[in-house]
This record gives C-alpha cells, sequence and structure tokens, in this order.
C-alpha cells in the first residue's frame, strides 16, 4: 500500500527553517560574516557512543534533513525577528534575506544500518551554510533513528509476528507521532493506528475499539454485536473493559452469530494483565469453539523486551499493538549524535576533548563481508580512499542545495532496514549487552590525525 514517493513535509513551514536553530549557530554566523569567512566548511554527522543495550543503529530522518536543507531560509517575519533582538547587524541581517543553502552532502541512504563513529552523513558549504544546518540536520537524524532502531529492534524480537504502531497519543507532539509510524513502518512494522500518517506516507492504517466504546452500550455483548454489524470483515473485539475471561465467551457467540451471516470474526485483543496466560486461557476458548482462525492481538505496555518473552514463552498471541514505550524509545530516549566540522578552506580540521575527540577529514565508510554474506566489519577512510574489498556507503544525496535524486521511496528504505538486518550476525542484534560490531579506522585516517595533533602540539608538520 506505501506510496513510491514522498512529498516533502518540513517540521515547520519553509520561510522558517531558517529559526529553526540554536541561537550561538547565528551568532557564530554574523562573526564570519563580520570576518570575511566564506571557505568551504565539511561537518560529519554521527554517534559517538550507542545508547544502552544498543548493538547497530538504523538510519532515519536523513530524507527529512534534505529536505530542510532545500528550504533553509529567512523569510521577511523572520529577519524582523532578529532585528529585534537587537544582536544582529543590518548588513547580517540582510545577507539572511537572500540567504539559501547552496551547499553538497553526502549520506548514507534511508534505512542503512550504521555503527558508532561513521558518519550517516556529511554536509559540504560556505561555512556559514554548513554552520547553520547543524540543528536541524541533528534534530531530524538523531530522533528518527531512535524510533527506527528501537522499532526494529521490536521487530526482531516479534520474530514475525505482525506489529502495529499504536504511538500517536503517546509521542512527544503531534510531528513525533508522525516521525514514529514511518521510522517504524521502515524498521518492518506492518501498519499504524495514526490515520494522518498513513495517509501521508502510504502506510496501512489499523485499528480496532477503545474501552469507551464498550462501556457507551449497556451490555458488553451489544457492544460487539453492534460492531460486528458495521465492520463484519475486519471486527476486532476488545476483550478487558471487565472481564477477559467473560468476554472471550461473549466473542465466542458473536463469532457464531457472524459465521450464520455468512461473516468471521478477524480478532480479540488484551490491552491489559497477564498476557501470557490470558492469550492462553483466550486461545484455548476460542479454539474450543472451533474459532481457531480467530487472531488474538496484545496491546499496551510492550517493547522489545516484553515481546521477546511472550515470543519465547511461546504465548499464542498472533499480531502486537506497540505504543508508548516505544514512540518514547523509553529506555534510551537520546543518543550522543555529533556534528563535527572535519575540514575548512581544503585544511583537515580537528577536535582534542577528552572523550570526545573528531577525526579529521572528510569520510567514506567500507562495508566489508564475510564468505556468507555476513557483515564482518567496517572501514571509516578518508574520502578519496580506496578500499577495493569493501562497499561504500556514502553516496551524493545534495548538490547545489538541490537533491540530486529524490527521497527514498518508503518501502525502499524498509527493504534497505530488512536486508541489513538479514545481513547483521546474531552477537550484533542481541537485545541485551549485544558484541560490539568491528569497525577501524583506515591508515590515510590515522596518518592525517596524527599530523594534525604534532601541529596543534606546535611540532610542525
Amino acid at each position: 500500500m506505501a506510496s513510491q514517493s514522498e512529498q516533502p513535509h518540513l517540521p515547520v513551514p519553509a520561510g522558517d527553517i531558517g529559526l529553526l536553530t540554536d541561537f550561538y549557530e547565528l551568532t557564530m554566523a554574523q562573526s564570519y560574516f563580520a570576518e570575511g569567512m566564506d571557505g568551504a566548511a565539511t561537518f560529519s554527522l554521527y554517534v559517538r557512543e550507542y545508547p544502552p543495550d544498543r548493538g547497530y543503529l538504523v538510519a532515519a530522518g536523513v530524507d527529512d534533513a534534505l529536505d530542510c536543507l532545500a528550504a533553509l531560509s529567512f523569510n521577511d517575519a523572520s529577519v524582523d525577528y532578529l532585528r529585534d533582538t537587537g544582536v544582529f547587524t543590518e548588513e547580517f541581517l540582510e545577507y539572511l534575506r537572500d540567504f539559501r543553502f547552496t551547499g553538497s552532502m553526502r549520506s548514507m541512504p534511508e534505512g542503512s544500518l550504521f555503527f558508532t563513529d561513521e558518519p550517516v552523513l556529511e554536509v559540504t558549504a560556505p561555512v556559514i551554510a554548513a554552520q547553520l544546518a547543524e540543528t536541524i540536520v541533528i534534530n531530524q537524524v538523531q530522533y528518527q533513528t531512535l524510533l527506527a532502531t528501537k522499532s526494529a529492534r521490536c521487530v526482531d524480537a516479534a520474530d514475525g509476528r505482525p506489529l502495529a504502531d499504536f504511538a500517536a497519543r503517546r509521542t512527544h507532539g503531534s510531528e513525533a507521532s508522525l516521525r514514529m509510524a514511518r521510522a517504524s513502518y521502515i524498521a518492518g512494522f506492518g501498519a499504524t493506528s495514526n490515520v494522518l500518517a498513513a495517509r501521508r506516507y502510504g502506510i496501512p492504517p489499523t485499528g480496532t475499539m477503545a474501552h469507551s466504546y464498550i462501556t457507551s452500550f449497556d451490555d458488553e455483548a451489544e457492544a460487539f454485536r453492534a460492531y460486528a454489524r458495521r465492520f463484519p470483515g475486519r471486527s476486532i473485539l476488545l476483550l478487558d473493559t471487565y472481564d477477559t475471561i467473560n468476554a472471550a465467551h461473549i466473542a465466542v457467540q458473536v463469532a457464531r452469530e457472524m459465521e450464520s451471516d455468512g461473516h468471521r470474526l478477524t480478532g480479540v485483543r488484551l490491552d491489559s494483565g497477564d498476557f501470557d496466560d490470558l492469550s492462553r486461557r483466550v486461545r484455548r476458548i476460542l479454539d474450543d469453539a472451533g474459532l481457531d482462525y480467530v487472531r488474538i492481538v496484545a496491546s499496551g505496555g510492550l517493547d522489545e523486551y516484553e515481546l521477546n518473552r511472550l515470543v519465547r514463552g511461546g504465548a499464542p498471541i498472533d499480531m502486537f499493538g506497540v505504543g508508548t514505550r516505544v514512540g518514547v524509545s523509553a529506555d534510551a530516549p537520546y543518543c550522543d549524535m555529533v556534528y563535527k566540522m572535519v575540514c575548512y578552506g581544503g585544511r583537515p580540521v580537528m577536535k582534542l576533548s577528552a572523550g570526545k575527540a573528531s577525526l579529521p577529514g572528510g569520510k567514506q565508510v567500507f562495508r566489508q563481508y564475510d564468505i556468507h554474506g555476513k557483515m564482518a566489519g567496517d572501514v571509516i577512510a578518508l574520502e578519496d580512499e580506496r578500499h577495493d574489498s569493501g562497499e561504500p556507503l556514502l553516496t551524493q544525496a545534495m548538490t547545489g542545495g538541490q537533491r540530486t535524486t529524490p527521497a527514498s521511496p518508503i518501502d525502499s528504505a524498509r527493504q534497505r532496514v530488512a536486508d541489513g538486518l538479514a545481513k547483521l550476525p546474531d552477537q550484533h542484534r542481541r537485545l541485551k549487552t549485544p558484541a560490539r560490531y568491528p569497525v577501524s579506522v583506515s591508515a590515510g585516517v590515522q596518518r592525517l590525525e596524527t599530523q594534525i595533533r604534532r601541529e596543534l602540539a606546535g611540532g610542525g608538520a
């Protein structure tokens, strides 16, 4: 059902994108402007360290970052606001009025697996433009990468059972709910309850009923019958409003009535209690009534750890609705994603801060595979280095402020995640204490790093 292409959906109106930044980006930009600094700068976006228990990351939000950069500008209202702060000169404000992002980006495609220290993208532009890109690029990629990674772990834990995104009411805002629906679908979820996201991204919509629907009727059985009359081909009855086991027997009665009318009950949903025990008891009731075709859906408080427990324990649950804990990435609500300058004016640069040192120079990442086609390790190399045995991961995504190719179709990104996980050895996919994936640094990067360290220490070239 997913669409083959996606239209840009900016987080704010296009003319406001320039203000979706940290204030110091603008003060630095004014200083660059006053000093006449307009050399090309390259910035790398990467993650320093994994969130807890993660052994890989799923790149998401790259396409949205590209859309934001293509729209990066300051409308008259934005310029007037900045003037009112009293911080900026008229010359700089007039520069911003005509500002457009004209830089380039190389990036990993949406849905790629990546690992710590590897640039998921690199932006090259005149230094003011590259600096102004920082906040919006991190904002778009860090959050969506968290959600896609969390969702991919849920898909792994579900072991083939379908998952649906139920997170819209729990995410941190309406825009977050849309990003969650998209990120989870890319990661392998099959549907979303978020209707706007379903329309926007071409994701199959799904839903059952709420407890309020049941309580609005005088009788639980009549509520079930009323819903089945309106949706005879897609009825999933919610069992836990009053007493789950009693409701399962009522569902059997309604299912038999539906059969007499030539229809079949699609499923029943559990939303509270001990899912393992209740699903077994409900499954027995359904099977004893000859309703082995009725599926059991579970929702409420689920994440990859609970999914893993239920699936490994053999709970007879056919589908899961996943919401709060995944929609906010509850166990890991942030990752240490940074955007660091690696070149300015043709000169490689680096940061030396303890625990936060960066690698100098524009980069390429090469992925190597073993004889079985499994991922064996990545090499972070300089952009112009060659590694004939590895697959280069960064490709040109933007030139002159415009995309070089259309946004990745959502199903292509989805397939990329599935292919990547299939090639990632199991020890790196474990939900707890995964093995660290091997990422090395090329000889060229090492030499350049040593050279710059000596120069910064006063030792010369």
